[in-house]
């Protein structure tokens, strides 16, 4: 008996105008999701945890569920790149202690960091777009051209001061492997963590006078890892430029 073959339907591709259109409606779509999660989530959530004794208490009151509400929290403050995450390791210290504080920051920060890079490999670009401007983008670009990409990426995940957040998606379009990172943005974080962790425990202790040193060195410190990290680009940005101007020999 002969087979009857079923008529192939051709599937119909979309213009070049027409996953534009596509493209622009999905952006306006995420930057109103975006802006409706700060809004309505992020503001309430810096405010709450901004107050760290009735934090202490909420914490106190729902235990295991407290501790694991406070990752959740970290992890939206990391996929949010706009929300402050300074308060948060404050609050993590005075309510938990340094280091049980330092743990459930690191825990928050490495889970909201893979979310973000699976994010950046789904969408590119775009998303990056939403919180960052070119200009900041622009910046880290030697860091897809370098030939050692995934130390330059742990030495300045490592410097206080330098701009982790927009890191965490730009490491999405470097090439980098997701282990790799996981490793470099859990294990990086831990000195700028520890220091804000410390300074939340000193001031639940009512060592106010620790407290204020180890801000205020913080600061400094983040300070000098600030120009650091611009000097580092200005250096990269200038090697670039002599590479590409220097003349080919065939």
């Amino acid at each position: 008996m002969p087979q009857i073959r079923k008529p192939q339907i051709k599937q119909k591709e979309l213009s070049e105008k027409q996953q534009k259109k596509i493209a622009i409606i999905s952006m306006v779509f995420a930057v109103v999701f975006m802006a409706l999660v700060i809004i309505f989530v992020g503001v309430p959530l810096v405010r709450f945890i901004s107050e760290p004794e009735r934090f202490r208490q909420w914490v106190a009151r729902y235990g295991f569920w407290g501790k694991a509400a406070f990752v959740g929290m970290e992890v939206i403050k990391v996929v949010v790149a706009v929300i402050p995450g300074e308060p948060f390791e404050l609050a993590a210290g005075y309510a938990f202690g340094t280091w049980e504080g330092l743990l459930l920051c690191t825990i928050g920060i490495t889970i909201g960091s893979m979310i973000v890079f699976y994010l950046v490999k789904k969408f590119g670009m775009s998303i990056v777009r939403i919180f960052f401007k070119q200009e900041k983008i622009d910046k880290m670009r030697f860091l897809r051209e370098s030939k050692r990409r995934d130390v330059s990426l742990a030495i300045i995940y490592m410097i206080p001061g330098t701009p982790k957040d927009a890191l965490n998606y730009y490491a999405g379009l470097t090439g980098i492997r997701l282990r790799t990172w996981v490793i470099i943005c859990s294990v990086g974080r831990i000195p700028s963590i520890v220091t804000s962790t410390i300074s939340g425990d000193f001031l639940e202790q009512k060592k106010y006078a620790l407290g204020i040193i180890i801000t205020v060195a913080t600061f400094i410190v983040g300070l000098a890892g600030l120009i650091i990290y611009n000097v580092m680009v200005s250096r990269h940005e200038k090697a670039l430029e002599t590479s590409q101007d220097a003349p080919q020999t065939n």
